[in-house]
């Protein structure tokens, strides 16, 4: 693990002007490459995982749960601009600490069933540590948000030790991704102020969409025979592991008043 290290050293002349060395940079530099490292190399080991599960399923079920997959690792740029808004110390060891999604993941499913059968599949692996839950499946946001998030914490093996790196895993349907990607570019237009009553169209639609859902498995489970594949929202399930924060990946829906609480597992 990189030795924690203040992002800038500088100095600040008599005119007010702050200078940094051409060796202070380049170190700087190397060091935010090796952090961002990390979180590239967490964000691998969660993608394996999720490939190695997509074949599996594939092959011994001849069904696919995973309709998409996308994945980043949060910019610099991006990064800077969260510590600042979060007022977090701008020291590699006190980002780490208290930011939990620089390394994201979402992952698409066909059904409901689906998302929760791969939180189970993919957060008992012995050596994947759940740090924390949030259920918005089984308690909606107040604007009719529907995900289940989860922070992962995943081994990676360098060649200074091991090391581990939290990972945010996002679980969606697809009609919860189409919702979830339509209000984030709404609020993008509107600058997070949206009118009343395109909120209120939003939230119908959010109930509409989550109906197919229901609908679609119901037809699915028809078509495969029994209710294989039904799974209870986490919300009710024992996962033991250790709270942690959680942020929201870059297109989740900003939090607003009444949204679901955090669940701490």
């Amino acid at each position: 693990m990189a030795t924690p290290a203040p992002l800038v050293t500088a100095t600040a002349s008599d005119e007010g002007e702050i200078t940094v060395s051409p060796s202070e940079l380049r170190e700087l530099r190397d060091e935010l490459q090796r952090f961002m490292m990390e979180y590239r190399f967490g964000l691998q080991e969660v993608e394996t995982k999720i490939g190695i599960l997509r074949d599996e399923f594939l092959l011994t079920h001849d069904y696919n749960p995973i309709e998409h997959v996308s994945s980043r690792v949060k910019s610099p740029d991006s990064l800077v601009e969260k510590v600042q808004r979060k007022g977090i110390d701008g020291d590699f060891a006190s980002i780490r600490r208290n930011i939990t999604d620089i390394a994201g993941i979402r992952i698409t499913c066909s059904f409901t069933a689906d998302v929760y059968r791969l939180f189970d599949l993919l957060s008992t692996q012995d050596d994947v540590r759940v740090l924390q839950v949030k259920d918005y499946i089984a308690t909606p946001k107040s604007n009719g948000y529907k995900s289940l998030h989860a922070i992962l914490e995943v081994p990676v093996f360098l060649s200074t030790g091991r090391i581990n790196v939290p990972v945010e895993v996002q679980f969606r349907t697809i009609a919860m991704d189409f919702w979830a990607s339509l209000e984030h570019k709404i609020y993008y237009k509107y600058a997070t102020r949206v009118p009343d009553e395109l909120l209120e169209s939003l939230k119908d639609a959010a109930e509409t969409a989550a109906e197919l859902d229901a609908r679609m498995e119901r037809l699915h489970r028809e078509i495969r025979g029994g209710s294989a594949g039904q799974t209870a929202p986490v919300a009710v399930r024992e996962i033991t592991a250790v709270a942690a924060p959680a942020e929201t990946a870059p297109d989740a829906a900003p939090p607003r008043s009444g949204d679901a609480q955090v669940r701490p597992v």
